[in-house]
């Protein structure tokens, strides 16, 4: 549990260098027993040590002597619903957030968007932050995805672990960004259905497998 905790920590300040966050927005939690370990509401990641980190049940309890993240709940929820995410990225990385600022989906402009599961990257509706109506709206755009935008917020998405997380927050944010300067040109060329579902099961067998 300790190198999970070190892990943790390490990945979290590799937000902040990569730009995906600065100051203590954004946090990043990994699946861990029965539960997962999350980062503490309101702390700089530079600043964390491993007994800051949180430990939070699918129940909503928590074990520590900080608060858990405010947006522990679609951590929750999507460790409940998805067997397959090992941790879970939040940020509010500069392209993405603008762009969820717009709330607008993210079409197939390009097709590495399908890396994310589907051939659109949807905009989660808007509420609150730190609240179940959040987390239900956050869950409905990532149906069938790994990851989604949040209305006038930033990015939300999952991994297998916390290197896979933190590669597809880059990866996403690089997205956001190409999306965002080809609009500055014109009305990007869309991939058809057919290319997208091509592309789609091409993603299936992506990469070197186990």
């Amino acid at each position: 549990m300790t190198t999970l905790r070190a892990e943790l920590i390490a990945t979290a300040r590799k937000m902040t260098a990569a730009g995906l966050n600065k100051g203590t927005a954004g946090n990043l939690s990994v699946r861990d027993r029965d539960g997962f370990l999350i980062t503490p509401t309101g702390m700089d990641y530079d600043t964390l040590t491993p007994s800051d980190l949180v430990f939070m049940r699918l129940d909503g309890s928590h074990e520590g002597a900080k608060k858990p993240s405010s947006e522990w709940r679609f951590h929750r929820d999507l460790y409940a619903a998805r067997p397959e995410a090992g941790a879970v990225l939040h940020a509010h990385s500069p392209f993405a957030t603008s762009l969820a600022c717009l709330r607008r989906d993210i079409p197939p402009f390009h097709y590495m968007i399908a890396r994310f599961g589907g051939d659109t990257l949807r905009c989660a509706d808007y509420a609150t932050f730190g609240t179940q109506a959040l987390s239900d709206h956050a869950l409905k755009a990532m149906a069938d995805r790994s990851a989604c935008l949040l209305a006038n917020h930033g990015m939300l998405l999952f991994g297998r672990d916390l290197k896979q997380a933190l590669d597809l927050g880059i990866e996403l944010e690089c997205l956001c960004e190409q999306y965002w300067r080809a609009c500055q040109l014109g009305e990007p060329v869309l991939l058809d259905a057919e290319e997208m579902r091509v592309v789609l099961e091409k993603f299936g067998n992506y990469g070197q497998q186990a």
